[in-house]
């Protein structure tokens, strides 16, 4: 894929600092993406780091979010001019469940069910959280309360109970 550059004040709409991706690049993207509505993978740098992220229509206006990870203090960083590559990015961004969770949702078929009827949003949000979790400690503790949250028993993840 064909990387573009270009330079861009951080804006911020809520709390969610964002650049504006100029029309010439978005075009090109959309051409890369085969669409122009959705979410679209990209990847590239910001002020020369790497990044991965989704380009994003809202308010009629595409942007591209800059979370902290792909620019330390971002939301203080407001007016400030960064440098910006962007270019479409066809990888696969599934993220596959951990295998102890996995195990834990065969070993609990009430608990399976309520998963399987999720959107699918949630259901990557739990597969995420508890796949990024550094500990086996810290991961079994919290396959236990996600499937006392799909059993309606308990919150998780700020989500209360279904």
């Amino acid at each position: 894929m064909k990387s573009y550059s270009f330079h861009a004040m951080i804006e911020i709409i809520g709390i969610n600092p964002y650049v504006q991706v100029p029309e010439t690049i978005l075009t090109e993207i959309f051409i890369q993406a085969g669409k122009n509505k959705g979410h679209i993978p990209v990847t590239g740098t910001v002020n020369s780091l790497p990044y991965q992220q989704t380009l994003l229509k809202y308010s009629d206006l595409w942007r591209l979010y800059i979370n902290t990870l792909m620019l330390k203090n971002s939301p203080k960083r407001i007016g400030e001019t960064i440098k910006v590559t962007i270019e479409f990015d066809p990888s696969d961004r599934t993220i596959k469940p951990h295998p102890r969770l996995t195990e834990a949702l065969e070993n609990n078929i009430a608990a399976k069910s309520e998963f399987d009827k999720l959107i699918p949003s949630m259901q990557k949000e739990m597969v995420r959280y508890i796949s990024s979790l550094k500990t086996e400690e810290s991961r079994n503790r919290n396959i236990e309360r996600a499937v006392n949250f799909l059993l309606g028993k308990s919150s998780f993840i700020g989500k209360k109970t279904l």
